[in-house]
């Protein structure tokens, strides 16, 4: 039996024709029918969005849905075929899941878990989880990173300049070593064994990312095996600093 972590709708098998506007992809299904379909990714997906790649589209049975369709799955073609997750809303229900499951023992024992829980200085911004357990533990905050960019077999984040990322690390970091702070990479494919902050598209994302780590600060580059069938969770890549 397959230990799936997370089991994907139906799927719909397609071609990637175009990527525009941030939210909209066209897509050739297997059908011949041509369909507009959500991208509920903002980002550049840099390497990944190539036109005339394979794709896998979820379908809505949402009536009031504009885009009945949502990208889901993008085929890359590096070292060899890999699929590839892109929608950005899934990593952080896989990790709860994941984290209901104990599967990250790197955190040790926790018996609580809350998710969007208000923080920073400004007490404007939400970290992704919040663990807790007895009185002598500190409390964990946790923040999940999307990371679908490589170089090779080497897993980046992140592939553009992110403001909000070098604030989630600014907030983390304030917080220790009062409580201990997690920034967990969701690599969202399964051939990159090795991971290193993108320093190339966010020289300052890679700056602060290595003195939150001198500070104390965990991270945990975690690897997804993503297919058309589920998620599985591979362990974690090797941290390149």
């Amino acid at each position: 039996m397959t230990d799936w972590l997370y089991r994907y709708p139906t799927l719909y098998s397609g071609i990637l024709l175009k990527r525009y506007k941030r939210f909209f992809a066209d897509v050739q299904l297997v059908s011949g029918e041509l369909v507009t379909a959500h991208c509920p990714n903002t980002g550049p997906m840099t390497g990944v969005s190539t036109i005339g790649s394979a794709v896998q589209l979820s379908k809505s049975d949402n009536p009031n849905r504009k885009l009945a369709y949502t990208l889901e799955l993008i085929q890359v073609q590096d070292i060899e075929p890999t699929w590839v997750g892109v929608n950005t809303a899934l990593p952080n229900r896989v990790v709860k899941l994941a984290l209901e499951k104990h599967l990250f023992p790197e955190l040790g024992d926790y018996s609580q878990v809350k998710g969007e829980v208000v923080y920073g200085q400004d007490k404007k911004s939400r970290v992704d989880f919040y663990l807790t357990g007895s009185d002598e533990q500190l409390p964990i905050y946790l923040e999940v990173k999307n990371t679908t960019w490589t170089q090779g077999n080497l897993a980046l984040f992140p592939d553009t300049e992110t403001t909000r990322g070098q604030k989630h690390l600014r907030e983390l970091m304030a917080l220790l070593p009062q409580n201990r702070g997690v920034m967990l990479y969701f690599i969202n494919r399964g051939d990159c064994p090795e991971f290193a902050p993108g320093d190339s598209t966010d020289p300052v994302y890679g700056k602060l990312l290595r003195e939150a780590i001198n500070l104390g600060l965990e991270v945990l580059p975690c690897r997804f095996d993503v297919s058309p069938e589920g998620i599985r969770y591979l362990g974690l890549a090797k941290l390149k600093i």
